[in-house]
Formats: C-alpha cells, structure tokens, sequence
C-alpha cells in the first residue's frame, strides 16, 4: 500500500474550484505527532478537541469550522480509525455526538504497523501533506504548533506525488519586478550584493494550483510574508494592503509595522510589469485573509 499516495489524495469538501479545506490534513499531521511521541494512544475527542480547533483558527480558512468534521470523515480514506465507549465505529460528525460517546481517534493499523516498520515514512507523510496544502512559510511553525519533529534528512524527501515542480526563476524575477524591496514596507537590505530577508511569496499559493509567474508574486520581507501567509495581511482593490482587525498588537513597533500599513498603496511593480492579478488577490482575501480589514489609518 502507498501511503504518500494515499495521504495526497485525501477527500476533501470544496464547493468551488481553488477553495482551501485543510481540515483532514490538519488532524493527520496532529495524529502524527502524537504518533511520534505516544506510539498507540488514542485521542480521544474531548481531550483534543481545544487543540484540533486552534489549528483549525490558525491554518485553516478564514470560516469558522469544527473539529468533529475531519475527526469523522477521515475514516472513509483508510488512514484513521474511531472508536466510542460502545464499541468500533464514529457515532457522526456532531460535536455533541463526539463528546457524548467517548469517541477517541487513531491512526489505523496497517498505518501505525507500516510507521513502525519504516520510522522514516512519517517525515515523508508529513512532508506530502504540509507540501499540498501549504506554503513553505508556514511549515515550520505548523510542525511546531502540531508537535512534529521532522529531521532534515525526512523534509528533504521529495516524493512523487508532488503535483508539479517550482519554478527556480521565480524568486529573481519577482525580487527583480519588485526592484528588491518589500511592497508592504520598503526594507531593501543586503549582506555587500546579496538581498537579505527579502523573499517572493505566491499570492494565490502554489499548494492551490498558484503559478510561478509574476503577476501571481509580491515581494516581501520575511515578517510581512509570515503575516500575508498567515491572512492578517492582504491586498484589497487599487492594490492597497489590508490589515485585519482581528490583528491586536500594542507595542509601537506593532503599530508601525503592521496596523500602519492598513489602506497604504503597494510599493511597485517597476513600470513595464504586470501587477498581481485582480483573480489571484481575489482568492487570497477569500481563502486566506483573516476578517475584516481595518480602516486606512490617517497619513
């Protein structure tokens, strides 16, 4: 059984093309680190239910959503097993039905069996998942927050199951349309010739058929691109950043960097290149952006 191939074709809801639905993914890569640190624990579903929700409210969709959902249906795709204090079986996709029966979750056999036969094949799993369904960005801290440690060897691991291969040119073209500063705030540092903590981030991520081209690119310093990937950035009409309100920041370098921004014109393109299109910043206000976006604030 090929379970990279499996774990890439998780059924996922979408009502439209392009719509983000992390939510089995989210509770695979949680069950992995508890694999990793636990071996046969279930989790029981009122136990876990705080945990799987911050994730959710973290990487999921800016729409609020539940845990009981993937906790449920993650059984129809063969790599995840419920029980209740009854006996085998989920008694549904109800919060309240959840909690009432007791319901714990696992990993299935043949899957815990093949992790203990091949320990490496955890690092490749985790790897397919976060590569599908989210940008490079966030993989670091989503590892952390889900409680997996991946080795360099692991997340080095490229599998086939990628859909398609990244552009190497894209970070050069898009630092060179941008003229090598951030478009949120200006930073333009280097080390002597060398850009230094400036990055080209996908508008539309490339884990949701996001293209490398320029007009699907903005770059960024590395705070504002975790804050873009993380949705209390975007870019409203007239390209102008937008700053959630969900974002709370007191200090003043909070303030500055970050809630000052609301309602600011884009620092480029140079004259010549496409801006990001109008269809890619749609996608990123509805599937990524946190909210509502703040007021400009006054010059």
């Amino acid at each position: 059984m090929d379970w990279l191939e499996r774990v890439a074709k998780l059924r996922q809801w979408s009502s439209r093309s392009g719509a983000r639905a992390p939510h089995k993914p989210l509770l695979l890569l949680y069950a992995l680190g508890r694999f990793q640190r636990d071996g046969d624990g279930e989790l029981r579903y009122s136990a876990v239910e705080g945990d799987l929700k911050r994730l959710l409210d973290e990487y999921g969709p800016p729409n609020r959503t539940t845990p009981a959902y993937p906790f449920h249906h993650l059984v129809s795709d063969g790599v995840w097993e419920v029980r209740t204090d009854r006996g085998p079986g989920s008694p549904g996709s109800g919060v309240r039905e959840l909690r009432a029966a007791g319901a714990a979750g696992r990993l299935a056999p043949e899957l815990r069996a093949a992790l203990r036969r091949e320990p490496a094949l955890l690092g490749r799993m985790a790897r397919v998942l976060l590569d599908l369904h989210f940008p490079p960005s966030l993989h670091g801290d989503l590892c952390e927050s889900a409680g997996l440690e991946l080795e360099p060897a692991e997340t080095e691991h490229l599998s086939a199951v990628r859909r398609k291969q990244r552009d190497p040119r894209l970070r050069e073209l898009v630092l060179t349309a941008y003229e090598y500063q951030c478009a949120f705030c200006g930073y333009d540092g280097r080390i002597g010739a060398v850009p230094v903590g400036l990055e080209a981030a996908h508008v539309r991520w490339w884990a949701f058929d996001g293209p490398d081209v320029v007009d699907n690119g903005v770059c960024l310093c590395s705070l504002h691109h975790k804050l873009f990937d993380k949705g209390v950035l975007g870019i409203g009409d007239g390209h102008r950043i937008l700053v959630s309100q969900r974002f709370v920041g007191h200090s003043s370098a909070a303030r500055e960097h970050v809630i000052a921004l609301a309602g600011r014109p884009l620092i480029g393109p140079q004259p010549g290149v496409d801006p990001i299109a109008a269809a890619h910043r749609a996608w990123h206000t509805d599937q990524v952006f946190h909210g509502s976006p703040r007021p400009a604030t006054a010059a």
